[in-house]
């Protein structure tokens, strides 16, 4: 694993266009020989594609693994570049929104787009403000601490365990750290109920909703894409969601996965589709990555 990370770590010294194609091949790659993960996207896109062909679906997911890939080789310059480049990479549009954050609690919402590690570094390079955000820590040790170094080289980052529950979330944002949430894995039923995605019921953590009443705090959507012809990458806050949650925490959330839903029809081969989003069933229906009986 230290020659992976420093491998990386050479690589983030070539130019962006070079390291971006560097990714796609690698992501081809991965296309190829990773059968099960591929498996696993193209049931999903199945599932929230219907319209679509088989071919035009797997074109996506080709994508999707381009993309996750070059994702992960650029991690390196998101860990190891100067200030100065990484803000000449990241365009945010239309600007950080000061008034919101300054006004009070806020939750940036951040789904899983493969440059999710991306929107809070634009936040803390273009503003005063330091994050927190639930950490799961990694299995390997080396990657654990690359990582955390990465997410907080420029301002400390409060990093707080999903198993210790919302309390030490709500005093953080006490403290006026915007929270990072990321809403849209599958993490079984606790905390969450079967919502539509794609018309797919799909379960869903309620906790954007739960945190916004408890705290009256605004939502701001927050997404990065990459930028044509490997020139970067493009962090988008989005306005900051009016009458939200209201009185019903379902609808609340159904309204997030909505949101979500756009966002991924903009962009589809940059979404997370190798992750088992619909794993947790309800009660009678099939699970949906089981494999067919052998004849």
């Amino acid at each position: 694993m230290r020659v992976l990370l420093f491998v990386m770590w050479l690589l983030h010294w070539l130019p962006l266009p070079v390291l971006g194609r560097i990714g796609v091949g690698l992501g081809s790659l991965l296309y190829m020989y990773m059968r099960p993960r591929r498996r696993i996207a193209l049931i999903n896109l199945r599932l929230c594609f219907p319209e679509k062909t088989e071919a035009e679906r797997r074109v996506i997911a080709r994508g999707h693994f381009q993309a996750y890939a070059r994702s992960a080789l650029e991690r390196g310059i998101l860990w190891w570049a100067s200030e100065a480049r990484l803000k000449r990479l990241i365009k945010v549009e239309p600007g950080v929104p000061f008034e919101t954050m300054d006004a009070g609690p806020v939750i940036m919402l951040c789904p899983h787009f493969v440059c999710l590690e991306i929107p809070g570094i634009a936040l803390v390079l273009n503003s005063p403000y330091s994050v927190c955000t639930v950490y799961a820590r990694q299995q390997n040790e080396i990657v654990d601490q690359a990582l955390l170094r990465g997410r907080s080289r420029f301002r400390p980052v409060t990093l707080l365990s999903r198993e210790k529950g919302i309390k030490p979330i709500l005093r953080a944002m006490r403290e006026g750290k915007p929270f990072i949430m990321l809403p849209d894995m599958d993490f079984g039923l606790k905390d969450a109920e079967f919502v539509p995605f794609f018309g797919v019921p799909a379960a869903t953590l309620t906790a954007t909703a739960r945190i916004a009443a408890a705290t009256g705090a605004k939502v701001v959507p927050a997404i990065t894409t990459f930028l044509p012809g490997y020139q970067g990458w493009k962090t988008t806050f989005y306005p900051a969601w009016d009458d939200y949650p209201g009185d019903d925490i379902s609808l609340a959330t159904r309204r997030m996965n909505a949101f979500i839903e756009d966002r991924v029809r903009e962009a589809p081969e940059q979404y997370f589709w190798a992750h088992k989003r619909f794993k947790t069933r309800p009660e009678g229906a099939p699970d949906v990555y089981a494999r067919p009986p052998k004849a």
